[in-house]
């Protein structure tokens, strides 16, 4: 329904990878890099690769997202859009905007198989309405979001209107949907309006829930898929079939899924059943005591560790067990970084078990590539970011590649090839500027990481 603001994708790399930044920078810094930056790198138009889970599998999570809402809710009734889909964003939107707009339709087209184009704003009403504005603005309405999307609605003003109006904003009342409303921060990076774009034009045309189970998915809060993936577009393929249409019940969806999924996916076709995975309300309030804001340290690091012991008591070894390892990782950075390496080892070792090549296993590459590079093991930090870098690329995640490129940088300064790191730490800020934005936020990342490596200590 919306995307969370928990920065799992944008990590700071803390203190405990090394020292803390350095209060004056090195000189090759302040010479080479403070004057201006390169022009903003952007992803092209690429297909996601298609899922490798057996169709049963995939129907039991299309139906979980499909039928049931984020707090646990059912759904009574698939609801979509009959006939044609158009899509339209209000004046004032960031500039980058457009061009990943243009570039998202066109896969919903290619790969999801959607009737949808855009039109100017003010032409009609269109069925997709996209309004930007302040971040703080929207949060005062809706804390803690970084975007959302709400249903019988076509802009801001109508949205708080609707407020007042008890089920207008209810999708659980929906028969058919015939506009909806996404709101993106404009004061955010081109990134993360990008990646509110793909969640929550997604979740306007399709499932509304999001399952933490899922590996291969933007429909999970965990946060680790930027873009929509190879298993989002076919669930969209599969929600438009002309087998489908709104008002059928679950169960009606659920037997003609089967053949929809086995035309649409034959690759998938004949996969063994997979067992039922209710979501776990224990585990998905630990892990959300353990990413939020409102707790002490203790007792978020307390709040991961939970989420561990709940996961490893019933026996998962999907995404679920390996994500709460990751934030257990990332909450004791600052307090010891042997226990932060020891977490971060074991989500890597069950996310390279589900799938070697997965971003999931270079977000942890990276966190470990800091801590090598902090110890001076320029050659282990250069193998785990060049492992690292196909998935970043893949995934279309340039804060994550930006970083990796970083620490690459400064990995081969170590080794003496100072050519080298120059060129791979301007490609690094190229793609900085997309991912983290503002300029100073670009070289505040650039420092954190210079400041990891030991020749840069004073």
């Amino acid at each position: 329904m919306f995307r969370i603001s928990i920065a799992l994708v944008s990590l700071t790399i803390m203190a405990a990878c090394g020292p803390s930044p350095l209060a004056e920078m090195p000189e090759r810094l302040e010479t080479n890099y403070a004057a201006s930056l390169p022009p903003m790198a952007s992803f092209a138009t690429v297909a996601q690769p298609r899922p490798t889970r057996p169709n049963t599998q995939i129907a039991r999570d299309f139906l979980d997202l499909s039928f049931e809402m984020e707090s646990g809710r059912p759904i009574p009734v698939l609801s979509r859009f009959e006939g044609p889909i158009t899509v339209a964003v209000l004046p004032g939107a960031p500039a980058t905007l457009s061009r990943d707009l243009d570039q998202l339709i066109a896969r919903l087209r290619s790969e999801a198989g959607l009737n949808i184009s855009r039109i100017p704003h003010g032409q009609t009403r269109a069925s997709i309405t996209i309004e930007t504005l302040p971040r703080a603005r929207m949060q005062r309405a809706v804390p803690h979001a970084a975007c959302f999307v709400v249903p019988r609605a076509s802009s801001w003003d109508e949205f708080r209107a609707a407020r007042r109006n008890g089920n207008q904003l209810d999708w659980t009342t929906l028969q058919t949907r015939e506009h909806v409303a996404v709101f993106i921060p404009s004061d955010v990076s081109p990134q993360e309006v990008r990646d509110c774009l793909h969640e929550e034009v997604a979740q306007a045309l399709g499932p509304l829930n999001d399952l933490y189970r899922l590996p291969d998915s933007i429909f999970n809060d965990d946060n680790f898929h930027a873009v929509l993936t190879g298993f989002d577009m076919l669930v969209l393929r599969a929600y438009y079939d002309g087998a489908l249409q709104s008002g059928m019940s679950r169960q009606a969806v659920a037997a003609r899924l089967p053949d929809i999924l086995n035309r649409l996916n034959p690759g998938g076709a004949g996969g063994p059943a997979s067992a039922t995975l209710p979501p776990n309300r224990q585990w998905i309030n630990a892990i959300e005591t353990a990413l939020g804001g409102n707790s002490s340290g203790t007792a978020r690091i307390a709040a991961a560790e939970q989420a561990v012991a709940i996961a490893t008591q019933h026996g998962w070894r999907d995404v679920r067990l390996g994500f709460s390892y990751f934030a257990l990782g990332r909450l004791t950075l600052p307090r010891s970084a042997e226990r932060s390496v020891a977490a971060f080892v074991a989500a890597g070792t069950t996310f390279r078990n589900i799938d070697p090549n997965s971003v999931q296993v270079a977000q942890v590459d990276m966190q470990l590539a800091a801590f090598a590079l902090s110890a001076g093991e320029a050659n282990q930090a250069l193998t785990l970011v060049n492992r690292a870098l196909p998935a970043a690329t893949t995934s279309q995640n340039a804060t994550l590649l930006s970083t990796l490129l970083m620490i690459k940088a400064e990995a081969l300064e170590l080794q003496g090839r100072a050519s080298e790191a120059a060129t791979v730490r301007l490609d690094s800020l190229a793609w900085a500027r997309y991912g983290f934005g503002r300029e100073e936020d670009v070289r505040e990342r650039l420092t954190e990481v210079a400041a990891l490596s030991p020749q840069n200590r004073s």
